[in-house]
């Protein structure tokens, strides 16, 4: 019992430390990014002892800003709820990944760990559930601030959020009814194998449609440009109009966590997961196998390695698309945001799952 509860805890801590170490990494490849797009030199002031290392010491320095920033609240705002909306912004964010899994399973010392905090069977539901919980944080944060522009910025979130995850769970949907399962386990070890001889057998082949839906709903769930009319810099100035500090910080952070969530679905869904699936190889439980038959058997840990290698490097290629999205769109505005959502992403989403649904019952899975 102890030890399992070891095992949890301590799965529970690797997922969260490398959560927030990538997603303050991505405060500096943000910077970085745009300053490469736009023929800039970019973050590189900060520095220890002389060393800069190409700016990668500006999160240390936005982190010791934001400590020692005075932590202002308004005289009329709502005490408690300011000082909770951050928390309830970040925490679903962060809570997601328990059901995301990063590799099949490890042997050590006889036990059988699988590279998940838990295997729910309604996995995909649980996403859902608990992600939709971050609006309640931002709109919190406008509200308990007393702040016009806050609240404007705040109701432009929530109706952005309840318009793009219709979308998402439908897109979703045709995952569902391909792979049979709610699992997000299974659903990845449904991925393993080839179509046709050589190509991956990648939710992505099955539903190319639902991965374009999902790829626009979850930039619009994460509230970054093109979708980011709740911030609206140039506009309302946002739902944390009136926060500084860490708590502002909270928020920055959420919206990076909500990234790295993104392309952890993304991942899991459409491309494998933790399949290293490349044409003509992939790598299972017992050693590398070839088309046509060939085997090459593998050490156990080099089997994980090789898995947890490539779920990061999927992951990462993900997060580097949604951060090269951010600094290539301009806005939408509010009405084309919304004919977006409710006239073309929902028909096209209804659409697919229907056209899902016939080819499922004529040829089977």
């Amino acid at each position: 019992m102890l030890v399992d509860l070891a095992i949890v805890l301590g799965k529970i801590l690797v997922v969260i430390s490398a959560v927030l170490g990538l997603a303050t990494v991505m405060t500096w490849a943000e910077r970085k990014q745009s300053a490469v797009m736009q023929d800039r030199i970019g973050a590189n002031r900060a520095d220890i002892f002389g060393l800069r290392i190409i700016g990668l010491f500006h999160p240390i320095a936005d982190a010791l800003k934001m400590i020692t920033k005075e932590d202002f609240i308004p005289a009329k705002a709502d005490r408690l709820l300011h000082t909770l909306a951050p928390m309830l912004a970040i925490f679903p964010a962060l809570v997601v990944f328990a059901v995301i899994p990063f590799g099949d399973v490890v042997n050590i010392a006889g036990r059988t760990i699988k590279l998940q905090i838990a295997d729910l069977n309604v996995g995909i539901l649980y996403i859902f559930g608990i992600a939709s919980l971050g609006v309640f944080g931002v709109i919190l944060a406008g509200w308990a601030s007393n702040n016009r522009y806050g609240l404007l910025g705040a109701m432009r979130a929530c109706s952005q959020m309840i318009s793009y995850e219709i979308s998402m769970g439908l897109s979703i949907l045709g995952i569902v009814m391909v792979f049979q399962t709610l699992q997000l386990d299974a659903i990845a070890h449904a991925q393993e194998g080839f179509l046709f001889g050589f190509l991956p057998r990648w939710g992505l082949f099955f539903q190319p449609l639902g991965f374009v839906l999902f790829m626009t709903a979850a930039v619009a769930e994460t509230k970054r440009i093109p979708f980011d009319l709740p911030e609206g810099e140039s506009e309302i100035l946002g739902y944390f109009v009136e926060y500084s500090g860490l708590k502002f910080g909270l928020f920055m952070m959420s919206e990076f966590v909500e990234t790295i969530v993104a392309a952890a679905v993304i991942t899991t869904l459409f491309f494998g997961g933790w399949q290293p699936s490349l044409p003509f190889l992939y790598v299972a439980a017992d050693g590398l196998h070839l088309v046509g038959g060939a085997f090459v058997a593998m050490p156990h840990w080099l089997v994980v390695l090789c898995q947890v290698g490539a779920y990061v490097a999927k992951l990462m290629f993900f997060v580097w698309l949604l951060l090269l999205i951010r600094w290539t769109f301009p806005r939408f505005r509010y009405d084309q945001l919304m004919h977006l959502g409710w006239k073309i992403m929902l028909p096209l989403a209804l659409l697919n799952v229907l056209a899902t649904g016939v080819v499922v019952l004529l040829i089977g899975r």
